[in-house]
């Protein structure tokens, strides 16, 4: 029997090395998990750098695949992530949290999704397609989210956010472990 383990690093993460932190219920980040160095020529006052960890693991016989098994985790990368310091405040960083919040969010629905797959029959490119819709999903809500609350300038929108993103985390409670 052989057993073939295959990693995929989602959403850019390719390009990152280094630490990261794993999303988690009762963790908010701090200024100090913002370890990069700020982009002066942007105007952005943060930036949280964020996304999905895919792995899958495949145990097959022959060409015959017999089972597999997958990990899906929201990570922060703290070296790619940055502020500006005489600019940030808390309400910003509630507006990097909810980046990271959102990501977590993804990476439930990616769960949800492979937890619904029926047959093993072509599960690399299901799960690929998987992964790569997801990702897919979340940039564009990444984006929509910055654009509605104005990179967090619109407060009201902010909150409104917020309470979607709570509501929404808690709408898929039960995909938030699986995995080995």
């Amino acid at each position: 029997m052989v057993r073939i383990v295959i990693s995929t690093l989602s959403f850019f993460i390719l390009f990152f090395e280094g630490a990261n932190i794993p999303w988690k219920e009762d963790y908010r980040l701090v200024w100090g998990d913002f370890k990069g160095k700020p982009r002066h020529d942007m105007d952005a006052v943060a930036l949280t750098v964020s996304g999905i960890y895919f792995s899958y693991s495949i145990t097959q016989n022959e060409d015959i695949f017999l089972s597999y098994s997958t990990l899906v985790e929201a990570h922060f990368y703290p070296e790619k992530s940055w502020f500006k310091i005489d600019e940030i405040n808390s309400f910003i960083l509630s507006h990097e949290q909810l980046h990271f919040d959102i990501t977590e969010l993804y990476a439930r629905k990616f769960r949800k999704r492979i937890s619904e797959i029926k047959s093993i029959e072509n599960i690399k490119t299901k799960l690929y397609d998987i992964n790569k819709a997801i990702n897919l999903e979340l940039e564009a809500v990444q984006d929509r989210y910055d654009n509605e609350t104005e990179h967090s300038m619109n407060e009201i929108a902010q909150n409104l956010w917020q309470s979607s993103i709570k509501k929404e985390l808690e709408k898929y409670r039960e995909f938030s472990k699986m995995g080995d």
